[in-house]
């Protein structure tokens, strides 16, 4: 169950990743509450979420061929450290008051833009330097933990951020998360990579492929996915849940506080609900290791969580909304995080960090135009109903896929 937890340095990037995303997660929900709070705006929760994703679009596929091209690991390092420092110079001017009525949101709107342009740079080789750590044989397993960090990052974080408005206030938490950073930072460090000849360096070493420009990269991985149906559709089924589901979460603040009355704790506790789901799938997945039948767990979990959107979407109960909120989470990363093993699997080393990039855009590149969307829907016809009808279009997608993909069903 923990077997890549064996080499040295998936150990070190687990747990400096595991840091990280707890301060990340406590900046998301404390970000999500500071906005409602400048502008009491479920337009302006949506821009926030387009802003924040929006690099997604073009970098995560410039990301993808950067990954295949120079060293995964100081790429990330770099990005890190830019995403840390934006969040420090973002909490130092919460606390000096500089940020302080809707007038000012457009500096939060900046900075969102600019750790969207640093995780946008880096998701791809976040993705394909795990095989680096690892190596092929240990690669599914090493998936499915890193699934669990990141997962159990939701559950713990957003707890951490409902103790730190209480404790410390909101720029308190925008504080941590730029420390966090410096975990992930260390931990990258100290990785060291085995060189053809057996020494050790601090480097990965390159494939040796042809360098051609980056637009013949791209336009090759593009081809690549083409030409193979099954890679194309599971990124298809991502790009499709992101679209009309990913906005949940920039709703969360407006459905805490205007359909179930609750206030900034609340919505800690809402948002380490799903967190709560998405870790057991993600603890599930690593005990069950390499299953069988991973389409029908794609299909399956995607489905499930349309179904449970359109209950928190249109529930009024807290227990009920805490319910769907828990399946929500379970049932998305059941989906995501085979996909993830299913691509990595089916995909050439040479081809990693391109495919990669396109998994990584499929929801985040899809995301900005949901949460945009999402907002100005709200507005018009209501947050229950906009999601509402999100959950129903993925569900009757992956019924529709289901039935039209037999191959997508068997695979292994």
């Amino acid at each position: 169950m923990f077997r890549a937890l064996t080499h040295r340095n998936f150990r070190l990037f687990w747990a400096g990743a595991f840091l990280s995303n707890i301060g990340t997660w406590m900046q998301t929900v404390a970000q999500g509450w500071l906005v409602l709070k400048l502008t009491d705006s479920a337009f302006w929760l949506g821009v926030d979420g387009f802003a924040a994703t929006s690099p997604g679009l073009v970098l995560t596929l410039l990301g993808g061929v950067f990954a295949d091209r120079v060293d995964r690991k100081r790429l990330l390092i770099f990005t890190q450290a830019g995403a840390g420092l934006t969040a420090l110079a973002l909490a130092l001017l919460i606390a000096t008051g500089l940020v302080r009525d809707a007038g000012h949101v457009w500096i939060i709107l900046v900075a969102s833009f600019i750790t969207g342009c640093c995780f946008s740079l880096a998701s791809p080789s976040y993705q394909a330097i795990t095989i680096d750590l690892v190596g092929r044989e240990d690669l599914s397993n090493a998936i499915a933990l890193n699934s669990t960090q990141f997962q159990l990052s939701r559950v713990v974080g957003p707890a951490l951020a409902g103790v730190g408005f209480q404790l410390f206030g909101l720029a308190g938490c925008f504080f941590v998360n730029g420390l966090s950073f410096i975990s992930i930072i260390i931990a990258l460090s100290l990785v060291r990579f085995k060189a053809p000849d057996g020494t050790t360096v601090t480097r990965r070493p390159g494939n040796g492929g042809e360098r051609q420009s980056v637009w013949r990269d791209l336009t090759n991985g593009f081809r690549y996915v083409l030409s193979r149906p099954r890679v194309f559709v599971l990124l298809l089924i991502s790009a499709v849940a992101s679209l009309f589901g990913a906005p949940y979460m920039t709703l969360m603040p407006l459905f805490t506080r205007d359909v179930l009355g609750l206030g900034e704790t609340g919505l800690s506790v809402m948002m380490g609900t799903a967190g709560a789901g998405s870790f057991l799938a993600a603890l599930m997945l690593t005990f069950l290791g390499n299953l069988r039948r991973k389409g029908l767990y794609v299909l399956g979990g995607s489905a499930a969580f349309g179904l449970s959107l359109v209950g928190f979407s249109l529930s009024t109960n807290l227990t009920l909304s805490l319910v769907m909120l828990f399946g929500l989470g379970f049932s998305i990363v059941c989906s995501i995080a085979v996909t993830n093993m299913l691509l990595q699997q089916l995909v050439t080393d040479e081809m990693r960090g391109r495919v990669m990039s396109m998994f990584m855009l499929s929801f985040i590149g899809a995301w900005p135009v949901g949460s945009f969307i999402a907002g100005v829907a709200a507005r018009r016809f209501g947050a229950p109903h906009t999601l509402a009808v999100g959950g129903i279009i993925i569900a009757l997608f992956n019924l529709y896929v289901a039935a039209r993909s037999p191959r997508l069903r068997m695979l292994n």
